[in-house]
């Protein structure tokens, strides 16, 4: 019976011996036929701790704990901050893993796919669940690479806090930036855990000022370190007084030290930690009325008589508030300041409770899931993630799907350990679930039990908009927010080996386009061929590869071109008539359009009316002309790429009687598209932030090549003993850069890109790649 419980929850605490009552066992005997662990573990699990006591937990418990015990967190950073390192070490000492996987090793156990443990980096973001002092953890690891930043984009949209993870030697870098960004849009409270305190170079007060300064956070001090780089060796926890030393001998960081601090024996740091403490407290105090009063009623005099648990729930609520982050710090390598860190995410980071979700009123206790992650799997098909928000998700459930408007049924329910699953046979609101047999579910779908379910809570909605004289439409009102899915900006064919290997590549991709919104695939029109578009180089590599690898096709790709958008700089106006005849039936369509350029960036034309065209005929034929539009829009006269910062105005439309909307569509787009070509064109090239870190030697032979590619540079800024180069650079001129720096810096330099805008060529740069791309050069 304990085999099977094992897999459920892990904790670190020792079972007692117990005897247990035949009839329980044979109960418990009974529900757990039903729990099937699939995929036996690649590692070796430790045994179930603190599972039974003097009684026995109900199976119930232990798959659905209390929601006040649950927490649903993330763990967020900069590439190669530490995060999945981090990961590891919170499985190993929650009981999870027996023992501990290293990236560089490729053992790990949510960097599970072969190119994240031959590249040492994560692509895809993995669930693990695991309990920790009596609280339920479910954690997602996301990737730190920019190429995959929708990855954390849609991770962060079903969790209730996060964990940023710094380089303490960096402090603040590029993708931390992004992904702080993207927790201000969702309002993810955070936490912060400065590691790599061991690395040459770490500083804690330089890391935090970084936090005060870039992020425009207020850092409070849970944690002081004891010594820094080289001579790190425990922390000093400031709430309670406390140093936490590890054990050198201890290989895995499993044991440690808790001792006050006394004056006797430590009394420097006894009183740092004492100003720190007050500090804290004055900090607390500005953000929390509530614990202001407290401390102005019985603390005034006396700091040091506050007790720890009312100065613990006063960072709760600035935590929850996202007035302040708290900040601890260790090093997850080194195994030293893991378990204080998971002591905070349970003590401070919220519950699904706690996490206002307005929407929730209307479904009452029905049940409604957001699907934020699709994964294929051989054997099962493909597996959904969904965060439970309200009610009860069973195996062989039928729910239905508000976007796509279709009903499905749940064949199994999993509990996800990364690769590993465990077969469950229910999960209520607050948790993470991953189903199987959902066919046309999607990232982002909102899931409720029926459509009658949905209706209900409409109508709901509807009385409460009312009341509030709101105007939302029904759809607004109960679909759940998904994720924004930024635009590609890199493109290259695809072609498989054979013809007959087409169907093949196009059921490859379809399955990766599921998983993976911001892969984009299209047919080019003229030649026929399958184009890909995504977020970077790597993210296309890595795409080739899987497709190579999990689909086994041996496909090639053509050189990667950049994504062009090209505009106007004129007004113009265009007129056309389009007549056919089709069997008995006469279609004639004349239309005037003006296009014009935009004052605001739009990528989508922006459409108007003139007066005189009349309403009637405007109702029957609009979806036709902005179809038409549209179309016309995708492609533009000089390279091909779509049309942005665009007017169009329709200024007089004649349609013969029993002409169909086709042919409308047909003659507007003509027309817009005479239009755009009259016009004086202009090419948009993609442009990028980047941000290169580089040693003072190589700072000279960096700024040259920046200079050749084109290169803006903003500010140099001093980050310990590099400097940090941040500018604008074409995306064009970057190809390849990575091979380009680390030869021109002895491979010491890093660097990170993000899209920034769409910036106008010049007119000798425009006229170089319209050349180029008409063979001329």
């Amino acid at each position: 019976m304990l085999t099977n419980l094992r897999i459920f929850a892990m904790s670190h605490q020792t079972i007692p011996s117990v005897c247990i009552n035949n009839i329980c066992c044979y109960k418990i005997r009974a529900s757990l036929k039903r729990l099937k662990p699939h995929v036996p573990l690649g590692r070796n699990c430790s045994s179930l701790p603190g599972l039974i006591g003097n009684d026995i937990k109900s199976l119930h418990s232990i798959i659905n704990p209390p929601i006040a015990k649950i927490r649903n967190i993330g763990i967020m950073a900069h590439i190669d901050a530490g995060k999945t390192t981090t990961t590891e070490r919170i499985l190993y000492y929650s009981g999870y893993t027996r023992s501990l996987g290293d990236v560089d090793d490729g053992d790990t156990v949510t960097d599970f796919m072969a190119q994240e443990r031959e590249r040492g980096i994560t692509i895809q973001s993995a669930a693990v669940t695991f309990d920790w002092k009596g609280y339920r953890v479910n954690l997602i690891d996301t990737p730190g690479h920019v190429d995959f930043t929708l990855e954390v984009e849609r991770c962060l949209r079903v969790l209730d806090g996060a964990v940023a993870v710094f380089d303490a030697s960096a402090g603040v870098e590029a993708q931390t930036l992004t992904v702080w960004r993207q927790a201000d849009k969702h309002n993810i409270p955070r936490i912060c855990f400065l590691n790599k305190m061991d690395k040459t170079g770490a500083s804690f007060k330089y890391a935090v000022e970084s936090i005060r300064e870039k992020l425009k956070a207020k850092p409070l001090l849970l944690q002081l370190p004891i010594g820094e780089a080289k001579t790190f060796k425990g922390v000093v926890d400031v709430v309670t007084k406390e140093k936490l030393l590890w054990n050198c001998n201890s290989n895995d960081g499993k044991d440690f030290e808790r001792k006050p601090l006394l004056e006797m024996n430590d009394p420097e740091l006894l009183k740092e930690t004492t100003e720190a403490r007050n500090a804290l407290i004055e900090q607390v105090a500005d953000l929390d009325d509530e614990f202001a009063d407290l401390v102005l009623e019985e603390f005034s005099e006396n700091f040091d008589l506050l007790p720890a648990e009312k100065l613990q729930t006063a960072i709760h609520r600035v935590t929850l508030a996202q007035t302040a982050v708290p900040v601890l710090c260790g090093s997850a390598l080194k195994n030293k300041g893991i378990q204080p860190l998971l002591d905070a995410v349970t003590m401070y980071l919220p519950s699904p409770e706690e996490c206002n979700c307005e929407f929730l009123q209307w479904y009452k206790d029905d049940l409604c899931a957001l699907a934020f992650k699709v994964l294929h799997d051989k054997q099962r098909g493909p597996l959904v993630f969904m965060r439970i928000y309200s009610g009860t998700i069973k195996p062989q459930l039928a729910i239905h799907n508000i976007n796509g408007n279709c009903t499905e049924r749940i064949s199994r329910l999993l509990l996800p350990f990364a690769d590993q699953h465990v077969e469950i046979p229910s999960l209520t609101a607050g948790n993470i679930a991953l189903t199987v047999g959902l066919k046309h579910t999607a990232t982002g779908d909102t899931i409720v039990s029926s459509k009658s379910s949905a209706l209900a809570a409409a109508r709901r909605a509807e009385r409460e908009g009312e009341k509030k004289h709101r105007q939302n439409s029904e759809a607004e009102r109960l679909v759940l927010a998904g994720v924004e899915i930024p635009e590609p900006v890199f493109f290259c064919t695809i072609e498989p080996p054979s013809v007959s290997k087409q169907p093949d590549l196009e059921h490859a991709l379809k399955c990766l386009q599921r998983e993976d919104p911001s892969l984009k695939v299209r047919l080019d029109p003229d030649s026929g061929q399958t184009v890909l578009c995504g977020m970077g180089e790597l993210h296309i590599e890595i795409i080739h590869d899987r497709i190579k690898r999990e689909y086994g096709l041996e496909t090639y790709l053509g050189p990667l071109q950049v994504a062009y958008r090209e505009t106007i700089l004129n007004s113009v106006r265009a007129t056309d008539t389009l007549d056919r005849t089709l069997g008995d039936k006469r279609h004639l369509v004349t239309v005037e359009v003006e296009a014009r350029p935009t004052e605001t960036t739009s990528v989508m034309p922006v459409i108007e009316y003139a007066e005189s065209i009349h309403e009637g005929l405007l109702k029957v034929s609009q979806e036709a002309i902005e179809n038409g539009i549209h179309s016309a829009c995708l492609q533009g006269p000089l390279l091909g790429s779509p049309i942005q910062d665009v007017a169009i105005t329709l200024h007089s439309l004649t349609i013969h009687p029993g002409t169909s909307t086709t042919m409308i569509s047909a003659c507007v787009s003509r027309c817009v598209q005479k239009a755009l070509k009259k016009a004086d064109k202009q090419v948009l090239e993609p442009l990028m932030n980047l941000e290169v870190t580089v040693a003072r030697d190589y700072l000279s032979p960096v700024l040259a090549d920046l200079a050749q590619r084109r290169g803006n540079i903003q500010e140099i800024q001093t980050r310990q003993d590099n400097k940090v180069v941040i500018g604008f650079v074409p995306l064009a001129e970057i190809m390849g850069y990575s091979t380009v720096l680390r030869t021109l810096t002895s491979g010491s330099a890093t660097f990170a890109l993000e899209l920034s805008t769409y910036q106008a060529m010049n007119p000798q740069d425009q006229n170089t790649l319209l050349n180029r791309r008409s063979g001329l050069t």
